[in-house]
């Protein structure tokens, strides 16, 4: 790919801008105590050049430069499209 930029898979949770969307990443942690499992999310811009993208597909985002003031990732590919 292109370097050691970080890649993560997230859900759409919005759609409503133009060329851009809104990401949540969730992430499962062990709790080092209580050994349950917690369920950690994450909402980021990320740049959707032709709006192809709807609520609730499944998509790759990848880091790259800031596009603006809190979009910082680019969309890499639709993993899955929503039903």
């Amino acid at each position: 790919m292109e370097g050691n930029k970080k890649i993560f898979t997230g859900k759409v949770v919005s759609n409503k801008m133009d060329k851009t969307v809104v990401v949540e990443i969730s992430r499962r942690k062990l709790h080092k105590l209580y050994k349950k499992y917690i369920t950690r999310s994450k909402k980021v811009k990320a740049h959707d050049a032709k709006n192809e993208c709807n609520i609730g597909d499944t998509v790759r985002i990848i880091e790259s430069r800031p596009l603006s003031k809190d979009k910082h990732w680019r969309l890499l590919e639709i993993v899955e499209r929503a039903k």
